[in-house]
């Protein structure tokens, strides 16, 4: 207890180096020297603690849905991104800015969420009728299927002239979150607590449908709610932020390392370091080459994909 609460210390002592990093001069000293309505002040509430908020949702709620699909899939390096949910989630988006453009943002994320359902669905069916020996099969069966979605999609979007707008949600970016432009990701910390609610369950599936159902639990629904939960979390930060690869696969995998697999033990942990986590690597796009910015995405991929080597030569050291 002490060394998560130590945890939320330091998360709070990023979010609040977020809010004062970037090309505005907004410091301590501006805010208590300016009115309400001057500059400092309008650039804090306006851009910096949305911002700020954002990532911390984002991170924690996408770490978390990563945690649920490793459990319900049973496969240590499963995400949504290694899993075809990203790119469904996008292909839905896609859909909803062609066919019903005037939809307020939550009706396009719900199709959204249902695409990211119906895609993760379909990943879960191959995996049932492909003989899986190895684990390393089961992340690059759903990378093969996330290509041929994003195929589909990119086809869809150069056909109607929209590739600009795709690669802007394929590219997680919170330099354009503002007030009023990331309150969708409310929702994804309800599933965040939803999944928490349901920890005990999603420990349980994880250890096979025979064993589930031998408990007295419904597996069937267990799978159903843990696959919303990962297709509402997608959906709400694609379309706030953008897609933010191995997030979800390299803190859960961290995590359980220092705290075991115990889901209901787990999953603050796994917010907490999926805020920290997020926020110490915007500050550092932020930084590098300020005041330009790097997009979180560059960020997280090239640290996410060095994590994820070390996990996978450490997986295959302790076979």
């Amino acid at each position: 207890m002490r060394l998560l609460f130590l945890a939320i210390v330091a998360t709070l002592a990023l979010a609040l180096i977020s809010l004062f990093v970037g090309v505005s001069d907004v410091s301590l000293g501006a805010l208590f020297s300016t009115s309400p309505e001057d500059r400092p002040m309008q650039v804090l509430l306006i851009s910096r603690l949305p911002r700020t908020l954002a990532i911390i949702l984002s991170g924690s709620a996408m770490a978390v849905a990563g945690l649920v699909m490793q459990m319900i899939v049973r496969n240590r390096f499963v995400e949504p991104s290694t899993a075809g949910t990203s790119e469904s989630a996008s292909l839905g988006f896609l859909l909803a800015t062609l066919l019903v453009p005037g939809w307020p943002l939550m009706g396009k994320m719900l199709i959204s969420a249902g695409f990211a359902l119906a895609g993760t669905a379909l990943f879960l069916r191959i995996l049932r009728a492909v003989p899986l020996r190895e684990v390393m099969l089961v992340p690059l069966v759903g990378i093969m299927l996330g290509g041929i979605i994003g195929a589909v999609t990119s086809f869809i979007a150069y056909r109607f002239e929209l590739l600009p707008s795709l690669l802007a949600w394929n590219m997680g970016d919170f330099s354009g979150v503002l007030r009023g432009r990331y309150e969708l990701l409310w929702v994804g910390l309800g599933c965040a607590v939803l999944a928490y609610v349901a920890a005990d369950r999603f420990t349980v599936a994880g250890m096979g449908r025979d064993f589930t159902t031998n408990l007295g639990l419904n597996y069937q629904r267990v799978m159903v709610l843990g696959l919303i939960i990962v297709s509402l979390v997608s959906a709400a930060v694609l379309v706030t932020a953008g897609s933010i690869p191995f997030l979800g696969l390299i803190v859960p995998n961290l995590v359980s390392l220092m705290v075991g697999d115990n889901m209901r033990r787990t999953v603050p942990w796994v917010a907490i370091t999926g805020a920290a986590f997020v926020l110490a690597c915007d500050i550092l796009g932020r930084v590098i080459r300020y005041p330009y910015e790097i997009p979180i995405s560059v960020v997280v991929g090239v640290i996410g994909s060095a994590v994820f080597l070390y996990l996978l030569l450490r997986t295959r050291r302790h076979a």
